[in-house]
């Protein structure tokens, strides 16, 4: 057996006692997704992201315990659960990976959720019970090479050609798209509004080249979408919503997630600090032991006990559709910002081990320099609490 293979030991913090918030569907959602972890990913992950390849075969699992698209409705293929089971899920899983949690929020956020909200009944039909199954997997085409924050400055677009749209343009920084089998695409239309549609692997002139050489989400599959005349049949367009209204709805559901999914790698590299810091001895007792060490673990439990209490209350508030996108803002600015502050104060508690796949935290650390950045950079999302704040505008 690799050491990689070793047995996964993770114990959450609850220092709160916030498991008495949870319904018991909560917990055994959590407790599903956690075993799923424990015996699927943590023995592979590290060979995974060494190799710099997505381990496929866990798509199934995901699927199995429901983590595509969570909170779609049965009748569409998903489990109608909450958002806080849907944090449950996120956070279990990006425990584990955030590379692999990338790869199930972009389903369940990104791809199925604008089907559900924005598509057609026939295009609900068509796709989302293969979406939550895992049999047909998606990707969402928004950011392009020169428009990542501002994405209504976009260049891709579609012209009306009678029968059918001729699409052009290219989106790169694109989670699950080299395996992708559709993909939820935004472009701007003759008149210069931002439309959605749905492309389908297979149409000619579309292809998705792989990015290669990333040090961070290494065991997540990164590409482009590019569209050379692209014929998008007129029903696979979204018909009602038009403007960054659309794509901005998307990235508040993967943005929700990732404010439960941050604190899950926060959470794995503090409960695996922490146990080092009892068994590691230095000058005749265990590091644990000494006033500095004792200060890391202390600051960054309470950090966790901060991060968990906020996303909680967050995910009230969303099933109760009462969560504004700035909230959803400052939860994901604030899970990703403690998350790499645990990961580099747990790296240096570790020492030369740190460094090593012996220990998940450089690897999560270095996963976590993407979150910071995708789904809103941390500077934009504080200039969108500011703007919230003050009522005043800077990002122009």
């Amino acid at each position: 057996m690799s050491k990689s293979a070793k047995k996964d030991l993770y114990e959450a913090p609850d220092y709160y006692l916030l498991d008495e918030l949870l319904t018991d569907e909560h917990k055994l959602i959590r407790s599903t997704a956690r075993e799923w972890v424990k015996k699927e990913v943590s023995p592979v992950i590290e060979d995974y992201a060494q190799k710099a390849e997505f381990p496929k075969h866990l798509i199934k699992g995901l699927a199995d315990i429901g983590a595509f698209g969570p909170t779609i409705p049965v009748e569409y293929g998903g489990a109608g659960l909450d958002y806080t089971a849907y944090g449950i899920l996120m956070q279990e899983i990006e425990r584990g990976d955030s590379g692999i949690r990338s790869t199930a929020s972009v389903q369940g956020s990104l791809v199925m959720y604008p089907i559900y909200a924005y598509g057609t009944e026939e295009q609900r039909k068509k796709y989302l019970p293969k979406l939550a199954s895992g049999e047909m997997m998606g990707c969402f085409g928004l950011t392009e090479p020169d428009h990542g924050s501002n994405p209504g400055g976009m260049v891709t677009n579609i012209k009306d050609a009678g029968s059918h749209y001729v699409l052009n343009g290219a989106k790169m920084w694109i989670s699950n798209a080299p395996f992708a089998d559709i993909a939820v695409v935004w472009a701007k239309d003759e008149s210069g509004k931002i439309r959605g549609m749905v492309v389908e692997r297979g149409m000619e002139g579309f292809s998705t080249p792989e990015t290669h050489n990333k040090w961070s989400l290494r065991a997540s599959a990164t590409g482009e979408l590019v569209f050379d005349n692209v014929k998008i049949p007129k029903e696979n367009i979204f018909p009602e919503i038009s403007g960054l209204k659309g794509p901005l709805g998307c990235l508040n559901q993967a943005r929700y997630g990732i404010a439960w999914g941050a604190l899950g790698a926060a959470m794995d590299c503090y409960d695996t600090a922490l146990r080092y810091s009892k068994e590691r001895v230095q000058f005749g007792k265990p590091i644990g032991g000494f006033q500095l060490q004792q200060k890391k673990l202390a600051e960054m439990v309470t950090e966790i006990t901060k991060g968990q209490l906020l996303v909680w209350r967050l995910g009230v508030l969303k099933s109760e559709n009462r969560a504004t996108a700035e909230q959803i803002s400052m939860a994901k600015r604030n899970s990703v910002e403690i998350a790499l502050d645990i990961a580099r104060n747990a790296r240096q508690m570790l020492g030369g081990m740190g460094i090593t796949g012996e220990y998940s935290i450089m690897r999560h650390m270095m996963n976590l320099e993407s979150v910071v950045t995708y789904e809103g950079t941390h500077d934009i999302h504080l200039l969108i609490t500011g703007m919230d704040v003050t009522g005043l505008n800077a990002f122009k």
